[in-house]
């Protein structure tokens, strides 16, 4: 009889190595294993079951959305509305303020140039009136040269050592007859200008001077100065020329009477001389 032959399966050879084996899982964790998967999976069922139910209030939350988004749209146009209108207003305002500001620095402006003509013409009024005193008391010192000159006039040969008109003390006209008859017998010079010889139209310059008016140096310029007047409207203190207007080579003080005086020529001096020997070209005023 045959022997039965066993087969011999070979080992690994890693096989005695306990490290290599994997440990056999034992019934209790395989059935506390079982236990958790079971909860798991009941946790995941009962999730699954009341899904639908949540999923409902998504739905009910997405109908509600587009009213209020719709609300939120109007409330968001009615907030621009009222803020353009709020602008619109500021804006308003800050023109009104503005023109106001405006209107305040021009009424300010006329007041000021209102005041300033106001002042112009008080001050132009009362230059006037001024004006017209010392006119009206030139006037009536004239006449009162005029009648003491028709009264004592002399005769021509005695005129040049001999004044033929009484100044008043004071005056306009009478300071400047007053000073031209103080210098009586001085020197006549080409060029001089005082105080003890002089030309003829230095003379003329220094005695109105004394009065404050600024007359020109030369006889040519003194024609031109004051208002033009006629020969047979003469007054004391008007200036006389002879030659042209402008152009004038002789200048000397109308006194009254129909008498002048100038710095005649180097043989005379100054002197006192009647018109009607030597009568003059014209006449101007500056008093």
């Amino acid at each position: 009889m045959e022997e039965a032959l066993i087969p011999v399966v070979p080992m690994s050879h890693t096989a005695h190595i306990r490290s290599h084996r994997k440990p056999r899982r034992s019934a209790s964790k395989i059935a506390m294993r079982a236990g958790v998967a079971g909860g798991i999976l009941s946790t995941v069922a009962v999730a699954g079951a009341s899904g639908p139910a949540n999923a409902a209030e998504p739905v009910t939350q997405t109908l509600e959305l587009p009213t209020l988004t719709a609300d939120l749209a109007a409330q968001v146009a009615e907030s621009a509305d009222a803020t353009e209108l709020a602008a619109a207003n500021y804006e308003l305002q800050a023109e009104r303020d503005a023109a106001a500001a405006q209107a305040a620095k021009e009424a300010k402006a006329d007041l000021a140039v209102a005041k300033k003509k106001a002042e112009a013409k008080k001050k132009a009024e009362e230059a006037a009136r001024k004006a017209a005193a010392e006119r009206a008391a030139r006037d009536a010192e004239r006449v009162t040269l005029a009648a003491s000159a028709d009264v004592s006039a002399p005769s021509a040969s005695a005129s040049a050592s001999t004044p033929s008109v009484t100044a008043p003390a004071s005056g306009s006209v009478g300071t400047v007859i007053a000073f031209l008859k103080a210098q009586l017998g001085d020197a006549y010079v080409m060029g001089a200008t005082g105080p003890n010889a002089w030309d003829c139209s230095s003379l003329v310059q220094a005695a109105f001077r004394e009065v404050g008016v600024d007359l020109p140096r030369v006889s040519q310029d003194q024609s031109m100065m004051g208002t033009e007047v006629s020969l047979s409207n003469l007054q004391p203190g008007d200036i006389l020329y002879w030659g042209g207007k402008g152009s004038a080579y002789h200048v000397g003080v109308y006194i009254g009477g129909g008498q002048y005086l100038d710095a005649a020529n180097p043989s005379k001096g100054v002197v006192i001389q009647d018109l009607s020997g030597y009568p003059a070209s014209g006449a101007v005023r500056v008093l």
